[in-house]
């Protein structure tokens, strides 16, 4: 598949104007794991070649565990996963998939035990940002393949539960 733009060198401003979101979110109150977890299992849905390539770099780099990430997009069947990244795996579908069935209260319920105010709405802007980065790479067709994590191990990977 050939590339058909790039969207950081097409529209420079455009770039500038969206990196601080992302760069906010590396700091914000979402724990890095978790964080390309939703981002990981965001892009299973939408297809996203690019995406898939470049957070199984980033959660391998950060010390996950391949184990979790094949069982991943089967994460509701799989026992690798706590409960607090479940329910913020079911709040990345929900919100990914959100022309299908808007977002659920049952999800919201489910969810709501697990994250503070502020959790839910960092969470909600990641599985908003993966989404809109979904989209740009695959309308550019970025190639997947050649990305190269930069991220350090996390201080504490979560082992298989």
């Amino acid at each position: 598949m050939k590339p058909r733009f790039n969207f950081t060198t097409a529209t420079p401003r455009a770039y500038e104007a969206i990196a601080p979101v992302d760069e906010y979110l590396e700091h914000a109150s979402i724990e890095p794991i978790l964080l390309h977890l939703i981002r990981l299992r965001a892009s299973q849905i939408n297809g996203c070649a690019y995406c898939i390539d470049m957070h199984w770099k980033d959660l391998r780099a950060l010390g996950e565990d391949e184990q979790r990430l094949y069982g991943l997009d089967a994460w509701r069947e799989s026992p690798y996963y706590s409960d607090r990244e479940r329910a913020g795996l079911a709040w990345a579908e929900a919100l990914t998939l959100v022309s299908r069935d808007q977002v659920p209260d049952v999800v919201y319920e489910e969810v709501k035990p697990h994250f503070s105010e502020t959790e839910l709405a960092d969470l909600s802007i990641a599985v908003g940002r993966i989404n809109f980065w979904n989209r740009v790479a695959i309308a550019s067709r970025m190639p997947p393949g050649q990305y190269r994590s930069t991220l350090q191990p996390a201080e504490e990977v979560h082992a298989a539960v």
